[in-house]
């Protein structure tokens, strides 16, 4: 215990907090959530470390440092109904419950969102809900307060936003390459929208999404 803890705290001041995650309310949900519960047994070693872990499929758990930006970005409040799109191992899941998220979380895969159910139940968290969908075909009208997708869109989807409430908060990762935009999208009304340019990053790109079209010379 003593070795993990020490691991959790220089996770969250060499990494987290060296990528502007200075929340509280962020940094005690990571210091809460176990995340040695959500890495796989191959990688135990590693819970903790800078690194885009395996999860089998082609899939990778989100690295601390941008786990932390998602969720200090998207400033969940108590009670708040919160949908994730790509449920991964279930460690966002759960640092977005840690914070007082109501939490709802689709995963395509079915042996993936089994695994994160396993995953939750092992940490004790019980206030998340993972449903196998696909959540590239979300219809959803204003029906949440915060939404996140923990995979790319190769080109921006408005589908997305018009699932918020209004006043609600949307990140997502938009682009393709090795270079690609985090934005935080704010619902303002019935029809109005803002977009904030958070930071550059790379990430994986959500499955049966829109590809910008291919060029022929």
């Amino acid at each position: 215990m003593q070795n993990t803890n020490a691991a959790l705290e220089q996770m969250l001041s060499q990494q987290v907090r060296t990528w502007d995650v200075f929340d509280a309310r962020t940094l005690d949900a990571m210091r809460r959530v176990p995340r040695e519960c959500f890495v796989p047994p191959a990688w135990g070693s590693l819970a903790y470390a800078d690194c885009a872990l395996p999860l089998g499929l082609g899939k990778h758990m989100l690295t601390p440092m941008l786990a932390g930006r998602m969720l200090q970005a998207l400033a969940v409040r108590q009670g708040e109904q919160v949908l994730e799109i790509g449920t991964g191992s279930g460690y966002l899941s759960a640092c977005l419950a840690a914070i007082g998220g109501r939490v709802q979380s689709l995963e395509l895969h079915g042996a993936i969102a089994a695994a994160a159910r396993a995953n939750l139940r092992q940490a004790g968290v019980d206030s998340v809900e993972v449903t196998t969908a696909d959540g590239a075909a979300l219809v959803s009208e204003t029906a949440y307060d915060a939404i996140v997708l923990t995979a790319s869109l190769p080109v921006y989807q408005p589908r997305f936003e018009r699932a918020l409430k209004h006043g609600g908060r949307l990140f997502v990762v938009v682009g393709g390459g090795a270079v690609m935009e985090a934005r935080l999208v704010r619902r303002r009304g019935p029809t109005g929208f803002s977009s904030e340019a958070l930071f550059e990053t790379c990430l994986e790109a959500l499955e049966n999404v829109p590809q910008p079209p291919s060029f022929a010379f």
